[in-house]
């Protein structure tokens, strides 16, 4: 009877480390995914925001240039504004992206909630 016991109670620990395992192969997996997409947004905003600015720059430049004999502080002004209503919306996107964004280790977290469902049932 003994090695009964025994052996159940190895088979416990046997599985609960299984799980365990698991579930931080689960987490580290998320963790790289969360990484990569981090990183990559990152890069792709750089890049953005690099190209954006100079093309505005020499549309600026541009819009001044072609109007500077007949209205350039009227042309100054509607850039500026433009400008300036441009960053604002982008801003106010930015912020509405990051509180909707995903939690981290969402799968992780069900993942382990899911387990102990399963252990309070028994």
């Amino acid at each position: 009877m003994s090695e009964n016991l025994l052996s159940s109670l190895k088979n416990l620990v046997s599985t609960s480390a299984s799980i365990a395992q698991t579930r931080l192969e689960l987490l580290s997996v998320d963790v790289q995914i969360a990484r990569s997409k981090f990183l990559s947004l990152l890069v792709m905003i750089a890049f953005t925001l690099f190209f954006l600015f100079f093309g505005l720059v020499m549309l600026a430049l541009l819009i001044v240039i072609y109007s500077w004999e007949s209205d350039r502080m009227l042309a100054l002004s509607l850039l500026t504004a433009g400008f300036i209503s441009v960053g604002l919306i982008l801003a106010a996107v930015v912020l509405r992206s990051l509180k909707n964004m995903p939690s981290l280790f969402e799968a992780t977290i069900a993942e382990l909630a899911k387990d102990r469902q399963e252990l309070s049932k028994r």
